[in-house]
């Protein structure tokens, strides 16, 4: 996740503060058990590695409307035609921001998206808690999101086994190669986040370092600044099999049409 800030580490703490804050309230609202309750608690996922696993080019599209460090995207953008327009345009799975602070998302956009999509999809917020995992379950998620930089290697764990548990899969996402201690036996997916979050800066070339230290067996993602076909292809000759795209197609008034012309760029049928 994109955070434009001078002190990463310390803003960083006060997003994961805010967040113990607000999963604390929504726990009084809605108990677990509540949660098992929901009939898409017990929907069989769907898996994005597979999806993945067969996909020609691999895009992973993200309903965004918000970044720390960009403002507003696309603040009026419809769920439901955003992500049906991806589906239709060839993406492989979707990506919903379910956090309201720093992203302007809503758990309701991923209940939206589950009822207008079949491809999987990831919940991705700042994950910290079990109760998060129950409640991505009960909206319908298929993925969710541990970042690496926001948790230690034992709560990742401990995380990433609840998740699976549920029968969910999970993407970590990592920064720098010391993160890569954070990967464990219930870690489905690796993303490597391109964006230095000290600098902010963008660096393709992060993917391509860290592909060779990624254990066998994990489906590698790519994630941040990704806007040319000519990348895309290079990184899966890299070895990844997934691409996470937001503000690409986000920004174009039409993201399901921008996508689309990206996914032919990459076959190179353009």
């Amino acid at each position: 996740m994109n955070l434009k800030i001078v002190n990463t580490m310390s803003v960083l703490d006060t997003i994961i503060a805010n967040k113990q804050n607000e999963v604390a309230i929504r726990k009084k609202k809605i108990s677990m058990d509540d949660l098992r309750a929901y009939p898409l608690f017990n929907r069989s996922c769907v898996s994005l590695v597979d999806a993945l696993h067969h996909a020609s080019v691999g895009i992973i599209a993200e309903f965004k409307r918000k970044s720390p460090s960009q403002g507003w995207i696309h603040q009026h953008a419809g769920v439901e035609e955003v992500t049906r327009g991806y589906e239709n345009a060839g993406a492989s799975g979707i990506s919903v921001l379910t956090d309201y602070t720093y992203f302007g998302g809503r758990t309701d956009d991923l209940l939206q998206a589950r009822q207008a999509v079949q491809i999987p999809i990831l919940r991705k917020d700042f994950m910290i808690d079990a109760y998060q995992i129950y409640e991505s379950k009960a909206m319908g998620a298929d993925v969710i999101l541990l970042i690496a930089a926001a948790l230690t290697v034992d709560k990742t764990l401990e995380l990433a086994r609840v998740a699976k548990s549920l029968s969910l899969e999970v993407l970590l996402e990592i920064h720098h190669a010391s993160e890569l201690e954070h990967i464990n036996p219930y870690v489905d997916l690796v993303g490597v986040n391109n964006r230095n979050l000290k600098t902010f800066q963008v660096d393709t070339a992060l993917s391509v370092d860290l592909a060779q230290h990624i254990p066998d067996g994990y489906i590698k993602i790519s994630e941040s600044g990704l806007s040319a076909a000519e990348t895309v292809i290079q990184l899966r000759l890299s070895g990844y099999k997934g691409f996470l795209m937001g503000e690409y197609f986000m920004r174009n008034e039409h993201p399901a049409m921008a996508l689309s012309k990206f996914i032919a760029a990459c076959r190179g049928e353009d």
